[in-house]
């Protein structure tokens, strides 16, 4: 019982930082209708944030972990949107294809340009949190374990009130549903596009310090693995779907650590993709997803 236990915990761990990097994926999808493939390597910025950012501060203090942590979030912002501005904006009513083309330019454009100015060589994350370890009988719970939660946590609240409580999540919520409607009733879509890009970049960057927290060697291409994984995570709770990509992400984390855990380890990042072609196949909307019949 306390292995499985252990086990559990460990999958929410994981799972939770899914979900903030699938919230990201799912935000861009419902209100621009395409995937943001350079918003991986987003959060690989965030972790070299996080690692530049935690030599200022003292080490292991929760003050200086929480400025590391919203100071590397406030960057991933600006760079989303400058991602949008610059990228993304001119294609906004081109064929998909193109914008899918220049989604993956961007990325590796940020994956060999964090080669060349970060080194491509792993580095040690510091402890930005204070790290103690809890044991409860057998079953033993670290103080990042709980930080990457409560903190998972707290965000995916606040991108519910944002949404669903505010004038901008509105706003957000009216383009989605109809951009040129939104337009005509006076919404600046751009503000509301670029707004997007930030609040999806800013938490795909808290996903990356809370992963460095657990697994703490961090490179230029650390994004690319956890990126996919929260892809698939996105679909299977229901692209365009909030709720649908944190239960996603929580559901892929813990499968993926029971499975990492028994006989069939060395399998586990196939299963992810295999539960993948199984939701696509028998339920391509996802978990949470609705159907929607599609102009053409």
């Amino acid at each position: 019982m306390s292995e499985f236990l252990q086990q559990l915990l460990n999958g929410l761990s994981l799972g939770a930082i899914y979900a903030l990097i699938a919230l990201g994926y799912t935000m861009v999808y419902g209100v621009l209708r395409f995937i943001n493939f350079a918003h991986s390597d987003v959060f690989m910025v965030g972790a070299y944030l996080g690692y530049y950012l935690g030599k200022l501060v003292p080490p292991g203090t929760l003050w200086g972990g929480l400025f590391v942590l919203f100071a590397a979030m406030i960057g991933c912002a600006g760079l989303g949107m400058l991602i949008e501005r610059l990228a993304y904006r001119p294609l906004r009513g081109a064929a998909t294809l193109n914008v899918l083309i220049t989604a993956i330019g961007v990325s590796l454009l940020l994956e060999y340009s964090g080669q060349r100015f970060f080194g491509a060589a792993p580095r040690v994350f510091p402890p930005i949190f204070p790290e103690r370890n809890f044991q409860l009988g057998a079953l033993i719970i670290s103080t990042n374990q709980l930080v990457v939660i409560g903190v998972a946590v707290l965000l995916m609240l606040g991108l519910q009130f944002i949404v669903y409580r505010t004038k901008i999540g509105t706003a957000m919520r009216a383009v989605s549903q109809n951009p040129k409607a939104a337009q005509l009733v006076g919404v600046n879509n751009d503000v509301v596009i670029s707004f997007t890009f930030g609040l999806g970049s800013a938490l795909a960057a808290a996903g990356g310090i809370l992963y460095a927290l657990n697994y703490p060697s961090i490179d230029p291409l650390m994004g690319v693995m956890p990126g996919l994984k929260a892809f698939v995570a996105a679909v299977l709770g229901g692209i365009g779907n909030i709720p649908g990509a944190a239960l996603g992400g929580l559901i892929l984390g813990t499968v993926e650590t029971f499975i990492g855990g028994s006989q069939w380890s060395t399998y586990k990042d196939a299963i992810a993709f295999a539960i993948l072609i199984i939701i696509l196949l028998f339920r391509p909307a996802g978990l949470l997803g609705r159907f929607t019949a599609e102009k053409v």
